[in-house]
């Protein structure tokens, strides 16, 4: 089985952060994987996106032109890719900063307001941990308990205080209810 994952929003909403742990987690499973960065000149504020590969056989290019998976962060980000997503694939979206939904058919649509989420637990900058964990919880892309283990495990130790508050953050989003 192969996931095309493309993250998207801008930058300083931890974008690549999410790709390289979805990247990682499914190389230490033993899977075949690329992660593929791509952002403006901008270091905060500016375009990013992220191409992540999973995939049970080896992968011929790392682009991401037609993803399974769009986790968008921002409405540019939604316009410019949900209409790329393939037919059968899902769409995930922060809803506290993209006010519209997908009217495609052919794929799954989900909305979450991690930004929101994030916010009322004094953690402003973990909208993306808890996406992760919302797409954990509808795609079944890895094992919450494996990932959130991975997760955390990637703090380093000069910020361990960090752990718990990512896998709070990992778990509000894997429970989240529309």
């Amino acid at each position: 089985m192969t996931s095309r994952i493309l993250f998207a929003g801008f930058g300083g909403q931890g974008i690549l952060f999410s790709g390289k742990q979805c990247a990682k987690t499914g190389m230490q499973l033993g899977k075949c994987v690329t992660w593929l960065p791509s952002y403006g000149p901008e270091q905060r504020g500016g375009t990013c996106n992220c191409s992540v590969i999973i995939s049970d056989e080896d992968i011929g290019s790392p682009l991401v032109n037609t993803p399974d998976i769009l986790i968008a962060f921002n409405a540019p980000s939604f316009d410019k890719f949900e209409p790329k997503v393939v037919a059968g694939g899902a769409v995930f979206s922060d809803s506290t900063l993209i006010s519209k939904k997908s009217e495609r058919s052919d794929i799954s649509a989900y909305t979450i307001p991690a930004t929101e989420l994030a916010n009322e637990m004094n953690a402003p900058k973990l909208a993306n941990v808890i996406m992760l964990g919302y797409v954990i919880a509808k795609t079944n892309i890895f094992d919450f308990d494996y990932f959130a283990e991975k997760l955390t495990a990637s703090v380093p130790e000069s910020k361990a205080e960090l752990r718990e508050l990512n896998k709070k953050a990992l778990l509000l989003g894997y429970n989240y209810a529309e």
